[in-house]
């Protein structure tokens, strides 16, 4: 017996991936959260210092991410789809208007995602952007490694 994926069309992909960004922009974390199956993947390619690469299933990454409308304001900009395909990969770029909120330092993100979902759930996402512009926001390398300390306890 083979296990089956069952993805919704291209269309609805892409509107699940906009939804994902609505909500973050809203801090509706647990909304968000529920848009991933149980054992998802999530890969910030280029972290910054502190900030993990790779968070593995749903209660990690409610823990990393539930702590971000805290940290950061942001806006995003409407998703130019690269690519969505009928077995569930979704190419997306987009813009982010963001607020470090300690500091209300400003900055404006770019970002490339590869998404991949089974079932309609995100399956694997990786998320492609500068963390420069954050850590500058943050004011600097220092200050923000001095944050990271101190969130470690």
């Amino acid at each position: 017996m083979t296990d089956t994926v069952d993805n919704p069309g291209p269309d609805t992909l892409k509107d699940i991936f906009t939804t994902s960004l609505k909500l973050l922009e809203e801090g509706d974390v647990e909304k968000w959260v529920a848009l991933f199956a149980p054992d998802a993947v999530f890969e910030f390619v280029y972290a910054p210092p502190g900030f993990p690469t790779v968070i593995r299933g749903t209660e990690a990454l409610r823990a990393q991410i539930g702590i971000m409308p805290q940290q950061l304001g942001v806006e995003f900009g409407e998703p130019v789809f690269h690519t969505a395909t009928p077995d569930g990969l979704v190419v997306a770029e987009f813009t982010g208007d963001c607020t470090v909120r300690a500091t209300g330092g400003r900055y404006r993100q770019d970002y490339i995602s590869v998404v991949r979902f089974e079932n309609g759930l995100i399956t694997h996402f990786r998320d492609y952007w500068n963390p420069w512009l954050l850590m500058a926001a943050a004011g600097g390398e220092t200050a923000w490694n001095e944050a990271v300390r101190a969130l470690a306890g």
